[in-house]
């Protein structure tokens, strides 16, 4: 017979029923720090529980069921009943949409490529050709993987903005190089880049900064892009990679080359933008 050391606590077994929980998931929350017991026997190894832990089991094991990591999970109960815990469920959820929102959209973009539709996906895209004059660019270079990539682009373009009013000022707008494929498998590099107004003011700059962030100055000759606009929701992936094949097709049926690595140039002030709104260039160096 179990001897139970307060009758205000009960054996695991009797409140796993009560929680409507097995003993089995009971004891994985108490290894991982999420639900201890709030007796154990030192003699017998028993644990037992409070009639008022019912309710934590229960929220535990229903956040488990929405697949929150252990370590978010552990935040929401510690934050007890109300508006906080509400709000880190809401942040996680929200989370959970968005990468569900683009895994959707990545499976109809495959299924269109899968199914022989990319040209018709292509026609979307209205591609033309543009003269560019050449221009100094203060930079940034980072390997980065596709998942980190948006936060890098917003942080580093912010930077060198900064930076390019101790170079004589922007002149044109900000632009990313992809100097190798970036994806969830391959980092790149890409390189955030500002047109800046004095190529001496911006060495300088660049010898103060040294080699910080990957920083540095160069000049970009005059040269003609092959272009598409697209709108600020279409520069998630993977609808920003319908855009990139639209144009390297256009490019192979106009007998053109590729003269150097694509890049997205971002014209719009991205904060203000709607989701139907042109932001961005998606280009390529031809000749």
């Amino acid at each position: 017979m179990v001897h139970v050391p307060d009758r205000d606590l009960l054996t695991i077994g009797a409140f796993a029923a009560r929680a409507r929980l097995s003993a089995k998931a009971l004891r994985l929350y108490d290894r991982l720090g999420l639900l201890p017991p709030a007796h154990v026997d030192e003699a017998t190894g028993y644990r037992y529980y409070r009639v008022g832990q019912v309710e934590r089991a229960r929220l535990v094991a229903m956040l488990r069921q929405l697949d929150m990591p252990l370590a978010r999970i552990a935040e929401v109960v510690a934050a007890g009943d109300g508006p906080t815990a509400a709000g880190l469920l809401g942040a996680y959820w929200a989370d959970v949409e968005a990468r569900v929102a683009g895994q959707r959209t990545l499976a109809e973009y495959l299924r269109g490529r899968l199914s022989g539709r990319s040209s018709e996906m292509y026609q979307r895209f209205a591609v033309e050709t543009v003269d560019v004059p050449g221009q100094v660019v203060i930079s940034e270079t980072r390997h980065v993987l596709a998942g980190e990539l948006p936060a890098w682009i917003g942080a580093a373009l912010g930077r060198l903005e900064s930076a390019a009013r101790e170079c004589g000022g922007a002149t044109a707008p900000p632009f990313v190089v992809y100097h190798s494929e970036v994806s969830m498998e391959s980092d790149g590099p890409a390189e955030a880049c500002v047109p800046v107004a004095d190529e001496a003011a911006a060495r300088a700059w660049a010898e103060r900064h040294g080699r910080v962030r990957g920083t540095k100055v160069r000049v970009e000759p005059a040269q003609r892009l092959a272009r598409t606009r697209i709108t600020k929701a279409q520069v998630a992936h993977p609808q920003i990679m319908t855009a990139f094949e639209a144009v390297e097709e256009w490019i192979a049926r106009e007998g053109l080359e590729q003269a150097g690595p694509c890049r997205e140039v971002y014209f719009a002030d991205w904060d203000s933008a709607g989701a139907e709104d042109p932001v961005c260039d998606v280009a390529f160096p031809v000749s």
